[in-house]
């Protein structure tokens, strides 16, 4: 009989890699944000992915980079602590970009590791769908050549192209353990951050490139409405979205407050999918002026 195996795998790779999206397919639900722009993943979220011979926690990291502010060290440390604490890790380079000095830089800190504290890593090639195959193997074959690795899976997490295989060669290398979590459950993340996130995810939709980096959420208060009947239950939460400057609150707000409006309703219809429950979202946009190089600023927003 095969021993059972539970374990902690972390995906890393550079922004925008296809880390979160990969991390919702092994998962089969929605537990980390997804955005077109870059640098999205702000906290190392969970997701659990059971079989019946192990369950595997997956830990969706921020993208590794090149720092520019007191926010991009702290998501660096954030990355590398966690890597220290996993069991596998599965290093996400997208096919449909060349190998450049993001993912060397990468792939030198993940040697490090394995020299400093033996790690498998796998190194899975994302977003095959976007490519045809010759470049598929050219991607694979340069792959190979960047580092030493212990598999090396092509994918595609939007596809549902052999996301069964990077489960499956993730859970090879988890030690034998039994299961950690429920069944029932697939993510650890507090309710507070996975709304946060949610928010944050609506928000950036459609805005411009530099967007990301500079917005931040905080939700603020969530409370039963009082006086609500049976069956009519109503939770009102109050989300602070800060920005840096007075031009990126406009960008939020939107002409007569029209984008703010998209961007409440389409973060309550995902928040009441996780929640199971009717929701009142009262957002608001407030200006922290450059807050990713204040650290104050930083501790208050949860940096």
């Amino acid at each position: 009989m095969t021993a059972y195996r539970a374990g902690f795998a972390a995906l890393v790779g550079r922004p925008n890699a296809g880390k979160s999206t990969l991390t919702n397919a092994l998962v089969g639900s929605k537990v980390a944000i997804t955005s077109s722009k870059p640098q999205t993943t702000r906290h190392p979220i969970r997701g659990i992915s059971n079989t019946e011979s192990a369950q595997l926690i997956l830990v969706d990291t921020p993208g590794l980079h090149k720092p520019r502010t007191l926010l991009g060290k702290r998501l660096n440390d954030v990355v590398r602590e966690t890597l220290l604490d996993v069991d596998v890790i599965g290093f996400c380079l997208p096919a449909d970009e060349r190998i450049g000095p993001g993912d060397q830089f990468i792939a030198r800190e993940l040697a490090e590791i394995r020299r400093g504290r033996r790690r498998p890593i796998v190194a899975i090639a994302t977003k095959i769908d976007t490519v045809n195959r010759d470049r598929v193997a050219q991607h694979l074959m340069a792959i190979d050549a960047l580092g030493e690795w212990d598999d090396i899976v092509p994918c595609s997490a939007t596809k549902d192209e052999q996301v069964d295989v990077v489960r499956e060669v993730l859970m090879k290398h988890l030690p034998e353990s039994p299961q950690l979590y429920p069944d029932d459950v697939i993510t650890d993340e507090p309710q507070l951050v996975m709304i946060a996130e949610l928010v944050r995810e609506a928000a950036l939709e459609g805005v411009r490139d530099e967007m990301p980096h500079s917005l931040a959420v905080v939700v603020e208060e969530m409370v039963p409405r009082e006086g609500r009947a049976p069956g009519k239950e109503l939770l009102d939460v109050r989300v602070n979205v800060y920005v840096e400057r007075d031009s990126q609150k406009a960008i939020i707000i939107g002409r007569a407050g029209a984008r703010l409006r998209e961007v409440g309703t389409n973060a309550r219809v995902e928040i009441e999918r996780v929640l199971g429950q009717r929701v009142y979202l009262d957002l608001h946009v407030k200006i922290a002026k450059d807050w990713q190089r204040d650290p104050n600023q930083l501790s208050k927003l949860g940096f």
